[in-house]
């Protein structure tokens, strides 16, 4: 029996490819993105959530093998339940688009939906998308068009929110905050591209 596919680890394969292919996402270091499963958040497919190192502090910090993370990208369960393989694809771009040319833990300013129309932020998500997918191995693009349950990181512990969210106020987060659950992915047909995320 083949084993279940790990979507998340499919995920950052993916952000590792497409930094490697798309020079507007060169800085994006998979090394330090942390990819969840997670719960619903109004009609988004998934979030972004910065953790910088000038938070030092001031909020949680999150190390997965001795190396800080500095971005989580939870997917929601619209992105399992309610998403063609290209919006999967479009919502991973959408979230590594937002955060900084630095890398550092902080979301870019001018790539917010504050201060980029959301039409004009979705056009250039559509360039990106169709650049890459021209470049992109099959073998890494098939896990998103998957049917079924598939296992994904979740957390079992999450960390609080700086404004006052879930979790105890532990400082640092590691792999004993989180495990491997399963998910159902539901694969729909081609469909018009519509906005896929939020901040």
């Amino acid at each position: 029996m083949a084993p279940r596919l790990n979507v998340t680890l499919a995920v950052k394969r993916l952000v590792r490819d497409v930094a490697a292919r798309l020079p507007e996402l060169a800085h994006v270091r998979a090394s330090r993105i942390l990819v969840v499963a997670g719960e619903a958040r109004r009609a988004s497919r998934a979030t972004i959530r910065p953790f910088g190192a000038s938070a030092a502090g001031r909020g949680p910090r999150i190390e997965l093998r001795g190396r800080a993370v500095r971005y989580v990208i939870t997917l929601r369960p619209l992105w399992f339940l309610d998403s063609t393989p290209e919006e999967r694809i479009d919502t991973i771009l959408h979230e590594l688009y937002h955060a900084s040319l630095r890398f550092d833990g902080t979301l870019h300013g001018g790539r917010r939906h504050a201060r980029l129309p959301a039409a004009s932020y979705q056009r250039r998500i559509l360039s990106l998308r169709t650049r890459y997918l021209a470049l992109a191995p099959a073998e890494l693009l098939a896990p998103f068009a998957h049917q079924g349950l598939a296992r994904a990181r979740m957390w079992l512990e999450r960390p609080a929110s700086p404004r006052g969210g879930a979790g105890p106020g532990r400082l640092l987060y590691t792999e004993r905050q989180l495990y491997q659950g399963l998910v159902r992915m539901r694969t729909l047909k081609r469909r018009s591209p519509r906005p896929s995320s939020d901040d």
